[in-house]
């Protein structure tokens, strides 16, 4: 299974030491400022702002999400921690925000009035593309980080689109502007170019060591708009995300757009009709603080008994039951996994713990997605949908982590439409489940647009790469010595090792980023393996016709060299329908049964050879060929 190589490192302690010249007080705020007094239940309009930071992998913005929190005391210095915002251990230990956090800070500005900031950190992994974009929804404008370094990588153009589709005011900032390579100045011509946003008054910081936090806190109390909002009509406000907590049921995340939500109200979700009671009101700093109400433009949680997060859907819009709003909010598109794989556990009697756990972290993360599914080869197990391939090994991870289990994950595979010749279209998830060719008209695959940024001496490795990929190129535009190439290109292709790949032929200097842009049909056909004629459904695929054969041959090569010998020969063979494409096959371990004849006819011999060899012709017929877990894993990892 691929692996993710472009997490950001854990920052060392200096990163949380006081500036030089005493930039904290005694209470973890800046010098000459009063540290916020407890927040009032009512905060006028003007003196809220909404943002989100949006970055390319690695480009800072946790960092910096750390250095506003400590800088405006937020947080005690002694419960200050790198990454704060990252809850997981799996995310301080990758270095990659996988969820979307939310924290309200306090900033008294320089204009005296105290200003309330919720701040959303945003994931910069095109698999969370989906938490970025419902984030967005929430606030109003965004801090553009950008390696001052590195400068615009693909993911930074991904995420900056989707703020400036909802709207968004945007602030650019340089991040490590104290690093060698640093050069502000190409970075900001970089910016104008290919974003097209003025960078004239890109704000240079360093998040790490804190030069130039008071600066970007300036900004986005005077360069971010104030949020909207009427607080005497009724009450409307969007659901922007939930999550489960053992002590408190489901815990629901919502900004306010109109009217004001109170302890004790009674509530209703619009899109499902359920009414419940507001039992705790409180914002996140980041940990929980009790408030009285939330008025419009404010950003806070709620539970109330709420027993599953499938009763919570993200993009609803809560009112109140009585006088509430006739007219809901747009809301937005809920998630579309897009990669699906099967998970079986390695022992049989751990499948009642695997579907407990899966229930449990479907829970915690909405887009993922299961159901029940048998194999043949690997017995009870479930078929689980996934925005992409690091969301997939995020969740395995967590599964064999927090639930210690063993688990097979299957080749990953993407859905297929089959249209069929009655007329009707069906949806494909596993390969194993294709009907006969004789039923189906025409079968097509989804395509994604791809944009790579990729320095110019590796511009060739990258296009050959997409060409063997069955890529068609769309655009090829220079922004300096870097290169911006868009691709057609079938996910199918992509979903296997085509980040990896991509990584390795430009040294990881490339960077990668797609969206889903429409089904096209191809020539696509059902690969089978059989093991000694034996169909093995785990390892069947589907394939383009052109590339069945190579692929075919490279998989029973393989499984040639993982499947221990047997007493008996096993043929391996790939098979399109009902036509073997490719066949290799495992000899049998064969004892020496000629050993004790000395001399004598040679008709002997040979009648011993033949018992021998009936002998294992019935043993083939009637023998269970074992394949060990570790052949099923290293079969599905793609070949080179």
């Amino acid at each position: 299974m691929p692996r993710c190589t472009t997490g950001r490192s854990t920052r060392s302690s200096e990163a949380l030491k006081p500036l030089p010249g005493g930039a904290f007080g005694p209470n973890g705020t800046i010098d000459g400022w009063p540290k916020p007094a407890h927040m009032p239940a009512m905060t006028e309009l003007d003196r809220i702002r909404n943002f989100s930071i949006v970055a390319h992998i690695d480009h800072g913005k946790s960092t910096l999400a750390d250095r506003l929190i400590q800088m405006t005391g937020t947080v005690a210095e002694r419960d200050m921690k790198a990454q704060l915002l990252d809850a997981m251990d799996i995310e301080r230990e990758r270095g990659i925000t996988i969820k979307a956090n939310s924290v309200r800070i306090e900033y008294p500005a320089k204009d005296g009035k105290t200003y309330i900031l919720n701040l959303i950190d945003t994931p910069g992994h095109v698999d969370f593309a989906y938490e970025v974009s419902r984030s967005m929804r929430a606030v109003e404008g965004s801090l553009l980080v950008v390696d001052a370094s590195q400068g615009v990588e693909a993911q930074t153009l991904a995420n900056v689109y989707q703020a400036i589709d909802a709207g968004h005011e945007i602030v650019p900032v340089l991040n490590k502007i104290d690093l060698p390579a640093a050069d502000p100045e190409r970075v900001k011509e970089n910016i104008e170019d290919v974003i097209g946003l003025d960078a004239s008054d890109a704000i240079p910081i360093s998040a790490k060591s804190g030069m130039g936090i008071p600066d970007v806190l300036e900004a986005i109390v005077t360069r971010l708009p104030a949020p909207k909002g009427d607080r005497d009509a009724p009450l409307k406000a969007m659901l922007v995300d939930s999550w489960y907590d053992s002590y408190l049921g489901v815990v629901v995340m919502i900004r306010v757009m109109d009217g004001v939500i109170r302890k004790g109200d009674r509530i209703k979700m619009m899109q499902t009709g359920a009414v419940y009671g507001v039992d705790k009101l409180a914002v996140l700093k980041p940990q929980m603080v009790d408030i009285p109400e939330l008025g419009p433009g404010e950003i806070g949680i709620w539970t109330g008994s709420i027993k599953q997060v499938r009763d919570t859907r993200v993009g609803d819009t809560i009112t109140t039951e009585k006088k509430g709003t006739d007219k809901p909010l747009p809301g937005f598109k809920p998630a579309q996994p897009v990669v699906f794989c099967g998970l079986f556990p390695v022992d049989a009697n751990d499948f009642d713990d695997l579907r407990d756990a899966i229930e449990k972290l479907q829970l915690n993360d909405a887009s993922f997605s299961s159901e029940m599914e048998t194999s043949a080869a690997l017995g009870f197990g479930f078929r689980c949908g996934f925005l992409g391939l690091l969301h997939l090994e995020v969740i395995r991870d967590r599964l064999e982590r927090e639930y210690d289990l063993d688990l097979i994950t299957t080749a990953p595979s993407v859905v297929f439409k089959l249209h069929m010749k009655d007329g009707e279209v069906r949806d494909l998830h596993n390969p194993a489940d294709m009907p006969d060719l004789t039923y189906v008209d025409h079968i097509e695959e989804p395509r994604i647009k791809a944009t790579i940024m990729v320095p110019d001496e590796y511009l060739g490795d990258v296009l050959k790469l997409c060409q063997d990929r069955r890529g068609i190129q769309l655009d090829l535009t220079y922004a300096g010595n870097r290169a911006m190439v868009v691709y057609d290109l079938p996910l199918a292709e992509v979903v296997f090792d085509f980040y990896d790949r991509l990584k390795s032929v430009t040294k990881g200097y490339a960077s990668f980023d797609y969206q889903i842009s429409e089904y096209r049909e191809d020539t696509l056909v059902k690969m089978s393996i059989l093991v000694n004629d034996e169909p093995v459904d785990a390892l069947s695929m589907m394939v383009h016709r052109d590339r069945a054969e190579s692929r075919g041959r490279a998989m029973c090569e393989k499984l040639k060299d993982l499947i221990p010998r047997h007493m008996f020969k096993i043929p391996i063979q790939a098979a399109i329908g009902g036509r073997v494409i490719a066949r290799e096959t495992l000899s049998a371990m064969r004892k020496d049964v000629t050993a004790k004849c000395y001399g004598g006819d040679a008709t002997r011999k040979k009648k011993l050879l033949e018992k021998q060899k009936a002998g294992k012709k019935k043993m083939r017929q009637f023998g269970k060929v074992e394949i060990p877990q570790s052949a099923f894993i290293a079969a599905l990892k793609m070949d080179d």
